[in-house]
């Protein structure tokens, strides 16, 4: 739905890429914390350097994986149906979530890929939302735009009657 995507096979680099850096990062900051809060007292910044060298590239290879095959789904679907709608990310997020609990059976994959469309099903809502209140903001400035255009072309028309009229009135000379 979005605009400003990239085609699909350079999307889905992006997208690891994208996922894996946020991973990190998010990493970085929650096994920093939960590093120092675990470590003696003497050694918490030690301790959280600790945690987070060994678990924020862990967090971002899954955010990673999560987010490629999301893409590659999406991609695919958007592939076959010959269309990108709203339909496309909630299935990839459904079978996203599916995919990557299958090692746990199937009663657990089919929970995660119920829970994973219903996520993304919110993520569209949302977006669609926003994406119509944008239209009527723009709907708006549109409309207001064009009053002042009428208005100030109403006024260049009147003076132009104005400076027609007074060229027609005839000059009377005084003696």
């Amino acid at each position: 739905m979005a605009m400003r995507e990239q085609p699909c096979p350079y999307r889905i680099i992006d997208d690891f890429g994208g996922a894996f850096s946020m991973g990190c990062f998010a990493g970085c900051i929650f096994y920093f914390l939960k590093g120092m809060s675990f470590a003696p007292k003497k050694e918490r910044f030690f301790g959280g350097i600790q945690l987070l060298k060994r678990r924020a590239p862990i967090l971002g290879g899954s955010f990673a994986l999560w987010g490629g095959l999301f893409s590659i789904t999406d991609c695919t679907l958007m592939h076959l149906r010959n269309q990108q709608d709203f339909i496309n990310p909630i299935v990839a997020g459904a079978f996203t979530g599916g995919f990557l609990a299958i090692r746990a059976g199937t009663r657990i994959a089919m929970r995660n890929a119920i829970f994973g469309g219903i996520i993304l099903g919110f993520i569209q809502l949302a977006e669609i939302g926003m994406l119509k209140m944008q239209m009527r903001e723009e709907m708006k400035r549109m409309q207001q735009q064009q009053q002042q255009q009428m208005a100030e072309m109403q006024e260049m028309m009147e003076m132009q009657t104005n400076r027609a009229n007074k060229k027609q009135q005839p000059k009377v000379e005084k003696y």
